[in-house]
């Protein structure tokens, strides 16, 4: 029996190598790349490319372990997602816990934002949906819910470089995907 290797999770096989190259390539140009890559304090509204980040911060990464990091979970929840809900809807649902994760930091928190933990909580919240059957809440859900939404609350009081209100607009927006079923 010949094995051969799969390009199993377009979506996420593709995401997870530009954040690879990006991280990599911004090594290279000595930091000058990561602007593109991330959301400033304040965002120029007039500026397209300060608009586009918005989007585009989920790809730069600060250090190699905050890259590795986030890139196990995408890389291990999800294929799951992508297998479910395919990869035109995983990609939507990408983009949208990414600008809505921009937005809410930008209209409330002015801060800096970026990595893609939004979209590894959107994951892990939306795994615990995939075995699910009309009118079900699975009582992993909740528990995943009420372990993740603690332990993000416990850590925002803490003085960190973490922001934990985008790891809770992801797994906010991946519940919201979950009960609409994506």
């Amino acid at each position: 029996m010949a094995l051969s290797i799969k390009f199993n999770s377009p979506v996420i096989l593709t995401f997870a190598l530009i954040c690879s190259v990006v991280f990599f390539l911004n090594k290279f140009v000595l930091g000058e790349l990561m602007p593109f890559f991330m959301i400033n304090p304040s965002l120029n509204w007039g500026n397209p490319f300060s608009i586009i980040t918005l989007f585009t911060h989920i790809i730069g990464h600060a250090n190699l372990e905050h890259l590795m990091g986030n890139l196990t979970f995408i890389l291990l929840l999800g294929p799951i997602i992508e297998e479910k809900y395919g990869s035109t809807k995983l990609l939507t649902m990408i983009f949208i816990t990414a600008f809505v994760t921009g937005l809410v930091n930008i209209l409330f928190f002015h801060t800096g934002l970026m990595g893609a933990s939004g979209i590894v909580f959107m994951l892990i919240l939306l795994v615990s949906f995939t075995n699910v059957r009309s009118g079900e809440i699975p009582v992993t859900f909740i528990l995943v819910g009420i372990l993740f939404i603690g332990k993000e609350l416990l850590q925002s009081v803490e003085v960190n470089q973490i922001a934990e209100s985008a790891h809770i607009i992801g797994g906010v927006c991946g519940s919201f995907f979950g009960f609409k079923r994506a």
